[in-house]
């Protein structure tokens, strides 16, 4: 290509990551001219070279951010354009391959470089076009899929703070859900739980439907950027040419929007809010937009982790991931809470393809685990308990062991039939306010109770 014919050597400035190249006359160059979000190759005079991207176009002058960093490049580097974004490797072979910043496997396998390629730039899917939610994915985690359904096409985030065990939680829902195929994304992974996430999927004989994009801590950091785009373009694909039911599982978002604040003072941006940049909430909202369920083909479903620093939802970015996602759990003390947790899409299959008693007692579960907490209250108070506050705090205790775990793994029906058995071990059937059909029905003891009375 043309491109690769032309060398640009007028390097005015290299501040950070950031390194500023005078172009004469670049209207002129029309075709051929570099484009916002195009690579570049930066090579010095020992033959080093590194990639860097496009982030800034003004008069004559091209800002480019190199992905390796600077360090070691001088004003005396050349610029070569590539006249194309950034690609990844899109085919069957990448199933089950490990991948890092930049698209390149980093898991000692065979070379990808054959493969066909395709661009991380696409736009999202009109909301009009979209199919509406009707699928459930399944994860085995009754707070999950008893409490707050995770639906096909549905973005959700973990909300959560440091110390949580939200990368286990993550790598079991990767796991145990019945999803064709994992996409996986880490950002700023320390070596540990990068570790963790490969073992993990490798040990549970699932890492055959797995890919892995993974920035690690000690990594650029620019590369940490390109890593969610990498992950739903393969996730993208899989969805739309092989009509796969596709989980993209992406942990954690708030080092990503860091990453972003950093190279954003860099670019000498005018920061908003606790120092994030302003368009926070657009560049969010352009990834978690990607969820879809595509007509006549399969779907993408998006759930990441977001760590509140300081436990604060009104940091910025949970507080902007808020306002672009369809719910969130909510993960503290090693448990899913009930309260802080909502699936604003599990309306579309409670009841519809899962059992008839869910949606009763879903609610009959949480209201009484509502008063159960009261009763505790009462109880670290020293007030008098009475006899059913005794029982509402034996369902407490029963309702945190056998749901609220996040270690607890059962499948749906099984976790339905267990709260029926936890309700039944502590109330009357005449205390649930639930409807008489649905407890002659699923109350234990009570359809054998009337078949006795029928026959006698």
């Amino acid at each position: 290509m043309i491109h690769n014919m032309i060398r640009h050597q007028r390097i005015e400035a290299i501040i950070g990551n950031i390194m500023k190249v005078k172009i004469s006359n670049i209207a002129q160059l029309q075709d051929i001219a570099p484009c916002f979000g195009d690579l570049a190759r930066v090579e010095d005079g020992s033959g080093y070279f590194s990639l860097a991207q496009v982030i800034k176009i003004t008069d004559d002058e091209v800002s480019l951010q190199v992905f390796s960093g600077t360090q070691g490049l001088s004003t005396q580097a050349s610029i070569l354009f590539l006249g194309h974004s950034m690609q990844v490797t899109y085919s069957a072979n990448i199933l089950g391959r490990i991948f890092n910043g930049v698209g390149e496997p980093m898991d000692g396998g065979s070379s990808l470089a054959p493969d066909p390629k395709v661009s991380i730039e696409s736009v999202t899917v009109n909301p009009v076009k979209r199919l509406l939610a009707s699928n459930m994915i399944r994860t085995n985690i009754p707070m999950i899929d008893v409490f707050n359904c995770l639906v096909e096409s549905q973005k959700i985030p973990i909300f959560s703070i440091s110390g949580e065990p939200y990368n286990p939680f993550l790598a079991r829902i990767a796991i145990q859900a019945d999803a064709d195929i994992v996409v996986f994304a880490g950002l700023g992974l320390i070596y540990d739980d990068f570790h963790f996430f490969r073992h993990q999927f490798e040990q549970a004989g699932v890492f055959a439907r797995t890919v892995m994009f993974t920035n690690l801590a000690s990594d650029p950091i620019v590369e940490r950027l390109l890593v969610p785009d990498m992950a739903l373009t393969v996730a993208e694909r899989f969805a739309v040419e092989e009509g796969k039911r596709v989980l993209v599982l992406m942990t954690d978002m708030t080092a990503y929007a860091d990453a972003m604040k950093e190279v954003g003072i860099a670019m000498e941006h005018v920061p908003s809010n606790r120092g994030y940049m302003g368009d926070l909430y657009s560049q969010l909202a352009k990834r978690y937009e990607k969820a879809c369920d595509y007509q006549g083909a399969g779907s993408v479903t998006i759930l990441t982790v977001t760590t509140m620093p300081g436990n604060d939802v009104t940091h910025p970015v949970p507080d902007n991931t808020g306002y672009i996602t369809e719910g969130q759990f909510y993960l503290h003390d090693n448990m899913i809470d009930p309260f802080g947790s909502l699936s604003r899409l599990k309306q579309h299959v409670i009841g519809k393809v899962t059992r008839e008693d869910h949606s009763q007692i879903m609610n009959t579960m949480i209201r009484f685990y509502s008063s159960a907490v009261e009763a505790e209250q009462k109880q670290a108070m020293a007030f008098d308990l009475s006899d059913f506050d005794l029982r509402l705090l034996k369902f407490g205790q029963l309702f945190r062991q056998r749901f609220m775990d996040i270690t607890v793994s059962i499948p749906l029906e099984e976790a339905l039939d267990l709260c029926w058995q936890t309700l039944a071990e502590c109330f009357e059937a005449e205390e649930l306010l639930m409807k008489q059909a649905l407890i002659d029905k699923y109350f234990p003891g009570r359809n054998t109770d009337q078949v006795m009375e029928a026959g006698g």
